[in-house]
């Protein structure tokens, strides 16, 4: 779910903001009833709903945010464009510690005896059939490929294609103008193309093999 920087009173977003970066502990607490929930509800449509995933992550996503307070700048984007933004990040550092090599290794294999209709799909072509998008197999590459790449690409193909966002609402969550968010999800969207590739191109000696 989005929450617009004009759905709530400015002045108390600028309040709240200026209350986190000088450590205020009434800031942390409005912050935390503003987004609790809406946090919790958005890490566990990413991590598919373990519950104790879920827990770690929202721990760890306000512990980072309550680290890097100091640096949050109102002008690039709303509190919870913000806190949305690391929430991705602890995501994708969870899944990279968590996910079995052996799962994402089973994956790149099933992905290698589908027909040739993937590759167009990736590429912007045909999709494939239904079975195909809603398998654990392909979820498994998806978020291990989104796991490689920048924190920005993550924050913008998951508000366009997870959050169901328009370009003018991730615009105003960001405080961009809509061409420039364009331009960003198109090489958010060639970088995951490519990352995708790679990874489903690689095999499961040399997957096992990376850091």
């Amino acid at each position: 779910m989005s929450i617009k920087l004009s759905d709530m009173n400015k002045r108390a977003h600028m309040e709240i903001a200026e209350g986190l970066q000088q450590g205020n502990r009434d800031a942390w607490l409005s912050l935390y009833e503003l987004y609790a929930e809406k946090l919790w509800c958005n890490v566990a449509r990413l991590m598919a709903h373990d519950p104790a995933s879920v827990a770690d992550v929202v721990q760890e996503t306000l512990l980072a945010a309550a680290r890097s307070a100091k640096n949050f700048n109102p002008r690039r984007g709303s509190l919870w464009t913000w806190l949305c933004a690391i929430a991705k990040r602890q995501v994708a550092l969870h899944y990279r510690k968590r996910a079995s090599k052996a799962i994402v290794a089973r994956a790149q294999q099933w992905w290698s005896l589908l027909d040739g209709q993937t590759s167009d799909w990736i590429e912007g072509g045909e999709k494939p059939p239904v079975e195909v998008l809603e398998s654990a197999e392909l979820a498994t590459l998806v978020r291990y490929t989104l796991a490689e790449l920048s924190a920005e690409y993550q924050t913008l193909l998951m508000a366009k294609y997870v959050d169901g966002l328009t370009i003018e609402d991730i615009a105003e969550e960001t405080n961009g103008s809509s061409v420039a968010v364009r331009s960003k999800l198109a090489r958010a969207r060639k970088a995951f193309r490519l990352a995708f590739k790679k990874l489903t191109h690689s095999t499961p000696s040399i997957l096992e093999m990376a850091p």
